[in-house]
């Protein structure tokens, strides 16, 4: 069971069902993984590359999603470029989850030198005049560790979330996020919590990418293609009076770095129309996204939601058929 602060902020709490042997499977995977969250990263790094890529090869589903997205979004490359791109994916996601399983171990002394955050001026002038921020976070593999590095430095941060299948994996991943602090609202609760953390000074997090259906979304480019966008951040930047900053990790497993790339203030968007708006945030995502696509999670179904008398994409028998 869940715990809740306020009616809206969702704790992690350990259940005794945890200790069941159904659940021994999952414990192991995530002892194991910790395990080699503290190995050095000169060592874990091309270990997990390798294991992310095969697990690449392996996850039909996934990588099939992969495939359609990068299809329809970069048709000018060619297929070998296309695959390389999923396969320096797979290979990235395990790479920066130790590196937030690092973090959360060890704490943010230990991994700060290798943490590079460019355009930190902008964040922190926005700090010294007290101002309501909304961070634009393109749902990168790194997504969770500017947020706890934030969080681990007195700075109260507010993200929403979707829960995981796994209930163990779940109550870890989250507990993980919340290591230094912050708020967790779970989506399910709606908006309003996370715009009432928001007025009330926290820092919040809000990825922009993820297909909310027709009905309040707007079609507008995306890379080579189009998206159902939700408009939403146009509301929120009014309603919590807060500035709308673009933020993005890459992380470099050659340097074992992460590179923390953030973006002016969006503050064209107060008087702009929600067509406007909605393309504006996928530009921002095209400008962290198309020079580091390896760092995208492409996984998802980004482009579920067609327009009328197109058919859904994932639907296409005749796209990268299943073997």
């Amino acid at each position: 069971m869940e715990t809740r602060k306020n009616h809206s902020e969702y704790i992690p709490e350990f259940e005794k069902a945890f200790r069941h042997p159904r659940y021994w499977g999952a414990w192991i995977g995530v002892f194991a993984f910790a395990g080699v969250a503290l190995l050095p990263p000169s060592v874990r790094d091309p270990l997990l590359g390798k294991l992310g890529r095969l697990a690449g090869r392996l996850g039909k589903s996934a990588r099939r999603r992969a495939q359609i997205n990068l299809l329809y979004c970069f048709p000018e490359k060619s297929d070998a470029q296309r695959e390389a791109i999923i396969d320096q994916m797979f290979a990235t996601a395990p790479q920066a989850m130790a590196l937030m399983a690092e973090l959360a171990i060890r704490g943010p002394e230990k991994i700060l030198p290798r943490v590079e955050w460019q355009g930190r001026e902008l964040i922190d002038a926005l700090q010294r005049n007290n101002e309501n921020v909304i961070f634009l976070v393109p749902h990168g593999w790194g997504v969770d560790i500017p947020a706890m590095l934030m969080a681990s430095q007195g700075k109260n941060i507010a993200a929403m979330f979707h829960n995981q299948g796994n209930k163990v994996f779940d109550y870890v991943w989250n507990s993980v996020r919340r290591r230094f602090g912050g708020r967790l609202h779970a989506r399910s609760n709606g908006i309003k919590p996370f715009i009432q953390s928001v007025r009330q000074g926290y820092w919040g997090y809000y990825l922009p990418d993820q297909d909310h259906g027709a009905e309040h979304s707007e079609f507008v480019d995306f890379f080579a293609t189009y998206k159902a966008t939700l408009p939403a951040i146009g509301r929120l930047m009014k309603v919590c009076r807060a500035r709308i900053v673009p933020l993005f990790p890459v992380y470099d497993a050659k340097t074992h770095r992460l590179i923390i790339q953030i973006r002016p203030p969006m503050d064209d968007l107060l008087t702009a129309d929600d067509v406007t708006i909605a393309r504006r945030m996928n530009e921002e995502v095209e400008v962290f996204v198309g020079p580091h696509p390896e760092q995208y999670t492409w996984i998802l179904k980004l482009l579920k939601t067609r327009r009328p008398g197109e058919k859904e994409p994932y639907r296409r028998k005749e796209l990268f058929p299943k073997r």
